[in-house]
């Protein structure tokens, strides 16, 4: 291809589709940040002692602390068929609910053991409600771990949430995904400065915040990982606003500017409302990119928020992709972010481990994203490698952790360098 040659971007390259072994945490890891946005919530997952185990040790709580979630553990009698499932999951309900009044929503997580995959959580949730209501809304939504990625328990609890939500005329934003309390705060001081009003987030805060969905809704993802709620917000008449995430200045830019150009914010008052913030993030942003500029980044599928982060590292980083791998791919999101990835990439799609370790020994890029169970192999085998699980974790959206999220990357790369130093 000549060099003048326009880039034509990934939007419509061929994707490489892995349907081989795959190494990610279950959909129940999710809730570890949902129970902490969700205030007057509870998630009751019906599982095993497993289950238990991951949940307590992903959170760092004690069970002694009562947090929000907890697991109704599934004895050798219910697998035997010796008890009764459901009366003991409605002996549990009663129980929790009895000791704890403040409870406005009750999730029942179904997880992945085959006699959970038995039980008709959803008939169970309904029976609950009519219960228990009006004090309590019981909602079920799945987190199993079978052909699912950890960050889908999330979409899997905002896609039921959704369902359940009353319906409205309002002209309003919905905004749609959990994010940490301060870098939510931000965004909402910079839509409210662009003069938009009616705006809310789901996850809501409280089950008695007014929320509504309809037909003048508009909506927006902040992750990239929700594709069953964006098409369950289309399929209750929403009208969907499609734009690059908010990572870096120049994506926060996009994400903003597809919204205010949806709600007919004039171009003057836009580049006002940004110019601060987008030249503090771009100036940070360039104190870091030079440990990055010109090194080559390779993305194992794990979170799907490799293809948003994999054009903030290319396009305001200056990083080469080689390949970017992401569990699943909605395109109907991630599109832009597509377009705008360098036409030499090669994105897949799915996991086959042993594929893919092969391809990344050929690639031998300078930095390697990847899950917690492969960092330390590969760091034996010479490379380095950033968590990407601590990506999902950390604050990394719009202007004000631009340059945070650019140095997560830069620290394995400076740690590389230093070890040699002192070799």
């Amino acid at each position: 291809m000549p060099k003048d040659a326009p880039q034509l971007g990934c939007a419509d390259s061929p994707i490489l589709k892995e349907r081989g072994q795959h190494e990610v945490f279950c959909g129940l890891t999710s809730i570890v940040w949902l129970h902490r946005k969700m205030q007057d919530a509870f998630f009751l997952v019906v599982g095993s002692r497993t289950c238990a185990h991951l949940l307590q040790s992903a959170a760092g709580v004690m069970i002694f602390a009562e947090p929000r979630f907890a697991t109704a553990i599934l004895e050798e009698t219910d697998l035997a068929g010796m008890a009764d499932a459901h009366e003991e999951l409605d002996r549990n309900v009663s129980q929790l609910l009895s000791r704890r009044p403040d409870i406005k929503r009750l999730f029942l997580v179904g997880s992945c053991p085959s006699e959970v995959i038995k039980i008709d959580l959803s008939t169970v949730a309904e029976k609950l409600t009519e219960k228990y209501s009006p004090n309590v809304n019981v909602i079920n939504f799945s987190g199993s771990g079978i052909e699912t990625t950890f960050t889908q328990g999330e979409d899997a609890c905002l896609e039921a949430v959704i369902r359940s939500l009353p319906s409205s005329e309002k002209t309003q934003l919905a905004v749609l995904g959990a994010l940490p309390d301060i870098v939510q705060d931000q965004m909402m001081r910079l839509l409210e400065q662009l003069g938009l009003e009616n705006v809310f987030v789901l996850p809501q805060v409280k089950f008695d915040d007014d929320v509504s969905i309809g037909a003048n809704t508009h909506f927006i993802c902040v992750q990239p990982f929700l594709g069953a709620s964006y098409e369950e917000m289309v399929r209750r008449g929403a009208q969907p606003i499609c734009a690059n995430f908010p990572f870096g200045a120049d994506g926060t830019t996009r994400w903003l500017w597809a919204i205010a150009e949806r709600f007919g914010v004039s171009k003057a008052k836009f580049d006002k409302v940004v110019a601060a913030p987008k030249l503090r993030a771009e100036q940070a942003i360039a104190a870091v990119a030079s440990d990055l500029r010109g090194k080559s980044v390779f993305f194992f599928p794990d979170s799907q928020l490799e293809i948003p982060l994999a054009r903030f590292l290319a396009a305001e980083c200056g990083m080469e992709l080689t390949e970017v791998g992401s569990p699943f791919i909605h395109k109907s999101l991630v599109y832009q972010d597509l377009a705008d990835l360098p036409d030499t990439t090669q994105i897949s799609e799915g996991q086959d481990v042993d594929k893919q370790l092969d391809r990344v020994f050929d690639y031998n890029p300078d930095l390697t994203v990847c899950g917690l169970g492969l960092a330390n192999p590969l760091e034996s085998k010479g490379l380095s490698t950033k968590w990407a699980i601590e990506l999902v974790f950390s604050p990394i959206h719009f202007y004000e952790q631009a340059a945070d999220l650019a140095s997560l990357f830069a620290r394995p790369l400076k740690r590389a360098e230093l070890l040699k130093v002192s070799a």
